[in-house]
């Protein structure tokens, strides 16, 4: 979805289960976007099923005033857990682009008319940083990658912006370790697409 940065309004929807950061990692996306001078609003569903449940917090990134504030059919839709994906994958709107962790989350006929990107988040958060707690902001390293939405080094700012002090480091290694498991994934794409047409 090369060209989602082209778009005047991109609406976004980041779910999971409560606890996995998913408000935190909408926060991070709209501070980064409204940075860049765009028009931003942000909203999050949450209450007794947060922990546990899925949860969302969506986005709306427009060059424009946005007059209605509401995301029906996203057109990115950021999936963190198998709840998230029963709940709220289908609303996705078709040739949608959907992000989901690829150890958690298992498609099926919801997603299709989607262009899937699935990635092992968790996996690659606890194997390379260590760290299960970052898996959100690996997360939001690959939907900067992949969309095209927004540049990287406001997001990463934006991150810096977000987290404590002592905790700056590893969010910036777990930011740029996303940013490479979505460029790669990327150039595999590009590459299989390439090899389909020839």
């Amino acid at each position: 979805m090369a060209d989602a940065g082209k778009l005047e309004r991109v609406e976004i929807r980041f779910s999971g289960s409560g606890g996995q950061g998913i408000l935190l990692a909408a926060a991070i996306v709209a501070e980064g976007a409204a940075a860049l001078g765009k028009q931003v609003v942000q909203t999050q569903t949450y209450g007794p099923e947060a922990r546990g449940g899925a949860s969302k917090s969506e986005v709306i990134i427009s060059d424009q005033d946005i007059d209605y504030p509401e995301v029906q059919h996203p057109d990115i839709n950021l999936v963190l857990s198998q709840a998230a994906y029963l709940k709220y994958a289908a609303d996705t709107r078709p040739g949608g682009l959907l992000i989901f962790d690829s150890g958690l989350v298992e498609t099926d006929a919801t997603s299709d008319g989607m262009i899937l990107r699935g990635l092992p988040f968790t996996q690659a958060a606890t194997e390379e940083l260590g760290k299960k707690v970052v898996t959100n902001i690996v997360a939001i390293g690959a939907f900067v990658a992949i969309s095209g939405v927004l540049p990287a080094d406001g997001v990463e700012q934006a991150v810096l912006n977000r987290v404590p002090a002592r905790f700056r480091d590893l969010n910036e290694r777990a930011f740029r370790l996303g940013l490479r498991l979505g460029e790669e994934a990327l150039a595999v794409f590009e590459t299989s697409s390439a090899t389909r047409t020839s």
